[in-house]
């Protein structure tokens, strides 16, 4: 899934690729995807964006947003960006498809589920997308202590596990079950820990493992568990991810586990952060 780290990545290849590109045709919701989410008719989209020259892109959240014309096409979470040189590797199956002037063409598929929203600037309508939109980013130097601790007031906070504060209710738009697996391993705190059994110093090292991390991630073009726009892997390496369970833990060698966990897999070193 799309996150911080790979929206920045992905606006960042768009606007080497496609930016100033005329789009020449436009296809949208060709191939039916249940969990595949549009504003409005994905039929009127064509007629939104075809002659719109591409524009500047942008990403948040777990958004990629660019301007075509007076239009915004904001794509968010599972849906994976392919830019095709030449139009003759295009799939078969895609839910949205723009076709160049020159011969290339962007396709997005949407895996388990995925966003694919194209407005007027000015009528957004998603309230995810909204959210994401407006929210500080934690990569920002607004984004401090004194802002991850407003975070932390709530007496409720204190109930939910580590994996729930960072990832769950928008708190982080962004910062999802992906970067948060090695931003808990930075600070050795296990994924169900709740958030009240955490002292300030730990609070804190969770804090700067979070600035730290997803900064890392961002330099290196997002995680080696999530495809670029030319179907390549980030370049950071996962310390706790799929590529990683049952191998050796960097820090005591102890091998990293998998469970099952809120609707999705945790991924651990069990020694270096324990569940107390």
């Amino acid at each position: 899934m799309i996150e911080i780290p790979e929206a920045i990545h992905l606006a960042e290849q768009l606007n080497q690729t496609v930016r100033g590109k005329g789009i020449a045709r436009a296809v949208a919701a060709q191939n039916p995807h249940k969990f595949a989410w549009y504003q409005g008719d994905p039929q009127a989209y064509p007629a939104l964006l075809t002659g719109r020259m591409v524009g500047e892109a942008r990403g948040f959240g777990t958004t990629v947003e660019f301007r075509a014309g007076d239009a915004l096409v904001a794509v968010s979470e599972g849906a994976t960006w392919h830019y095709h040189a030449d139009r003759s590797d295009i799939p078969a199956k895609h839910q949205l498809l723009l076709e160049f002037g020159d011969g290339s063409a962007l396709s997005l598929t949407v895996r388990m589920y995925g966003g694919i929203l194209c407005f007027r600037e000015g009528e957004a309508e998603n309230p995810y997308y909204l959210a994401a939109r407006d929210a500080l980013s934690p990569l920002s130097d607004d984004f401090n202590w004194d802002t991850f601790q407003k975070l932390l007031v709530s007496p409720e906070i204190g109930k939910l596990s580590a994996k729930a504060f960072l990832a769950t209710e928008q708190r982080i738009p962004g910062l999802g079950n992906g970067c948060l697996q090695d931003i808990l391993y930075n600070a050795k705190i296990h994924p169900k820990r709740k958030m009240g059994t955490l002292d300030e110093k730990q609070r804190e090292v969770l804090y700067q493992s979070m600035k730290s991390t997803l900064a890392e991630m961002t330099a290196r073009g997002g995680r080696d568990t999530e495809p670029d726009l030319f179907g390549n892997p980030g370049g950071y390496h996962s310390l706790c991810s799929k590529n990683t369970v049952g191998q050796p833990c960097g820090r005591c060698g102890s091998l990293i586990s998998k469970e099952a966990y809120m609707g999705g897999s945790v991924y651990f070193c069990p020694v270096c952060q324990p569940l107390l």
